[in-house]
């Protein structure tokens, strides 16, 4: 994959690649030598860049995975029994560019308006698998170990894993992962849903790209932000006639935009389409999120 925007070579480190080709962004966690252990400079790095892409109008969808043969192990615990004191936190908190009251706004890939997706090419432990749920889509792996291992090390589950995995595959079966910490595999976790879909392990980060492909190139930017944003309001919302009714005005909104026509004509003329919009649309009030 070669790199693209002139903006990304200001993006990344050794630790964290990032890479941007055929409208999709690709960020790779690049410590294989400690299994992909992520350090409060890694996961800082990582938002950043997925922001910035996020922030291209070029980037129609982003991909994340890991180097080597693991996905990401977890945080970085070599401090052993002092990783999670005071002064680990307060130094974690600095470095990683967040507080504990402030981590949901650095985290919130949910309000992105690009598509994210998940490559998870092999094991992801803890905080490396917890992660994972905040992106929009994942693919995994065959046969990698998965597991939510906080209870087992004394730690409590994060990152909206505790609110948002029983919304995926239903209370029952996330307590039996969150309150066990059992090691689960990623054919599992497809059957599931944790995971859309699982493949051999050498064939998740070219499924990845392929799909991030495809909507880069034959799905109109407007229409995915906006059926992002419903989805995820909906999680949160219970009132179903309000979301029908945001989806209809919304509908009849996107109908009059000119990627509604070219959609139409591609299709029509068995070509390819060239859109135009924005994934940031310029909205009426009345149709604007809110938070």
């Amino acid at each position: 994959m070669e790199s693209g925007a002139a903006f990304v070579t200001a993006l990344g480190s050794e630790e964290v690649l990032v890479e941007v080709a055929d409208g999709v962004g690709m960020v790779t966690l690049n410590r294989p030598e400690k299994r992909n252990a992520m350090t409060p400079a890694m996961d800082r790095t990582m938002r950043e860049s997925i922001r910035a892409l996020d922030a291209d109008e070029a980037v129609r969808a982003i991909v994340i995975t890991g180097a080597g043969d693991v996905f990401c192990s977890g945080m970085d615990i070599s401090g052993g029994a002092s990783s999670f004191d005071a002064d680990a936190q307060a130094a974690h908190d600095e470095a990683a560019g967040f507080t504990s009251d402030t981590i949901h706004e650095a985290w919130s890939l949910w309000k992105l308006p690009t598509p994210t997706i998940c490559a998870i090419n092999g094991h992801a432990v803890g905080a490396g698998m917890s992660f994972t749920l905040l992106f929009d889509i994942r693919y995994v792996s065959d046969d990698a170990k998965l597991s939510f291992v906080f209870p087992r090390r004394g730690l409590v589950s994060e990152a909206n894993s505790n609110w948002l995995l029983p919304r995926m595959i239903g209370v029952t079966r996330s307590l039996e992962l969150l309150l066990s910490g059992r090691t689960f595999s990623g054919r599992e976790a497809a059957e599931w849903g944790i995971a859309a879909r699982s493949f051999p392990k050498d064939d998740v980060l070219p499924a990845a790209l392929d799909l991030a492909r495809d909507i880069a190139a034959n799905t109109a930017p407007a229409s995915v932000s906006i059926i992002k944003r419903l989805v995820y309001e909906g999680l949160e919302d219970d009132n179903r006639v309000k979301s029908m009714i945001d989806e209809t005005k919304l509908t009849w909104w996107s109908g009059q935009q000119p990627d509604a026509l070219e959609g139409v004509m591609a299709w029509m003329e068995k070509r390819d389409p060239k859109w135009t919009g924005s994934k940031r649309p310029d909205l009426p009030d009345d149709l604007r999120a809110t938070d």
